[in-house]
Parts: structure tokens; C-alpha cells; sequence
């Protein structure tokens, strides 16, 4: 509560309760995902967090990501709200936005809010050169920030958190898209039977150990294609 306090000493804002911070992850091109972490009363509330697959942009645009992260968060709390939907995912909304970074993710949420009529304050946590956290952007100049209080440790624990939560997410779709190319090379294994082997077992490594008599305690998997699996590992 201590450290919610200073920041809003800092931004001069009253009765921050939530807070919610975005972050975008890519690695070389490979499928974008958007990160919301939720905090409330300084501490992490982890039922609320959320993640977003990218689908409206194509390669590594973190720009037109957040975009599309906030406008599809902020749509969706927005029509929850109309159908008083009270248990709904986004219907609960922060009283303050932070960005994983300055003035261009700042611009880019003010954007999403004035066209979905929201007024919410926004920050960005600006980085320095070795991507520890510098300061806080917001309303169109730098807040340096006492990097010894315990508002600035809260800050950056919110943006590592962010950042945690979207690249843990990239990695299981990335790992997940690995586990599916070495399967569809195996014959025998359409869809379905992939789907059922990648819910029976928890990796890709599990799945080259097995015997053929695990392999077929998943569904669909006959002898004949556990025989097929087991061959081509071994």
C-alpha cells in the first residue's frame, strides 16, 4: 500500500486499487503474444492476468501488437459491462495503465481509450540502456523516480512480471509448434491423433521415451501407429 502511495504522489493521481501492465513478446518473427498482469493494492492478482495470441498484425510490430491487445481487452470489458456479465474476464477495469515502455506505447493505449471513450491514466515505465527500469512516463514528460523507494521497486516488479508472463507464453506456443512439426513427420499422425499425444503427455521428451504400450494409453493410438511413433524416435 506504501509503494501504491508513492506512486501516486509522483503521478498526482488519488485511489489507485489496480493496476494493469502490458508487454508484447516476439522472437524472430515467430507468432506475438501480449502479456496483461494485474496487480491490486500493490500485489500481484494472478486470476485476473491474461494473455492475447496476436492475430491482426503480421511479423514483429509491437506497436500495432499493443494495439490490438488493448482494443480487444478494453472491447471485450466494455460489452461485458453492457450484458452485466459481474464474473466476466475484463469486466473489472484498472484505475491505472502502465506500458512496458514511453511515449509510443503511452500514445498508442491513449489512442485505444479516447476511441473506446475511456478515461483512464496512463504510464509508460521508461527503460534505460540496460533495460532496467529508469522511470515513468505520463502525461507528455519523465518522472525520475528514487530508484531506493519502495514505490520504484514496485514499479519494476510489475514490469518484470509483465515481461515473465508474455515470454512464458511465447515459449509454450513456440514449444508447442516444435512438439507439432516432429509429430506430423511421423506416419500415421493426422490432427487428431497429434492432439491426443500432445494432451496425454507433458512434453516432447516424454513422448520419445515411452514404450509402445504407453504410447497407445493415448486415445487413438493403435499399435500400429505406437509401433510407427516408437520407430521413429528410436
Amino acid at each position: 500500500i506504501g509503494a501504491v502511495k508513492e506512486i501516486e504522489k509522483l503521478l498526482d493521481l488519488k485511489d489507485i486499487v489496480r493496476m494493469e501492465a502490458f508487454d508484447i513478446s516476439n522472437t524472430n518473427g515467430f507468432q506475438s503474444v501480449g502479456s496483461m498482469v494485474v496487480y491490486e493494492r500493490g500485489k500481484p492478482k494472478r486470476n485476473d492476468y491474461r494473455k492475447f495470441k496476436i492475430k491482426s498484425v503480421k511479423g514483429p510490430d509491437d506497436y500495432a501488437s499493443m494495439r490490438e491487445v488493448l482494443t480487444r481487452r478494453f472491447t471485450h470489458g466494455l460489452k461485458e459491462r453492457e450484458e452485466n456479465t459481474e464474473a466476466g474476464k475484463f469486466t473489472m477495469f484498472p484505475d491505472l495503465l502502465l506500458m512496458d515502455g514511453g511515449r509510443g506505447q503511452v500514445n498508442i493505449a491513449l489512442d485505444v481509450l479516447k476511441e473506446l471513450g475511456l478515461n483512464i491514466p496512463v504510464c509508460g515505465m521508461v527503460k534505460d540502456d540496460t533495460h532496467s527500469t529508469r522511470g515513468l512516463y505520463y502525461n507528455n514528460i519523465e518522472i525520475p523516480i528514487d530508484k531506493h523507494s519502495e514505490g520504484f521497486k514496485l514499479i519494476t516488479r510489475v514490469q518484470d512480471e509483465a515481461h515473465r508472463f508474455a515470454i512464458t507464453y511465447h515459449r509454450s506456443l513456440r514449444d508447442k509448434a516444435q512438439v507439432s512439426s516432429v509429430l506430423d513427420s511421423i506416419e500415421g499422425i493426422g490432427p487428431v491423433r497429434r492432439k491426443a499425444l500432445m494432451k496425454h503427455f507433458p512434453d516432447i521428451a516424454k513422448i520419445r521415451q515411452a514404450s509402445v504400450d504407453e504410447l497407445m494409453k493415448a486415445d487413438g493410438i493403435t499399435e500400429n501407429v505406437a509401433e510407427n511413433i516408437y520407430n521413429f524416435f528410436h
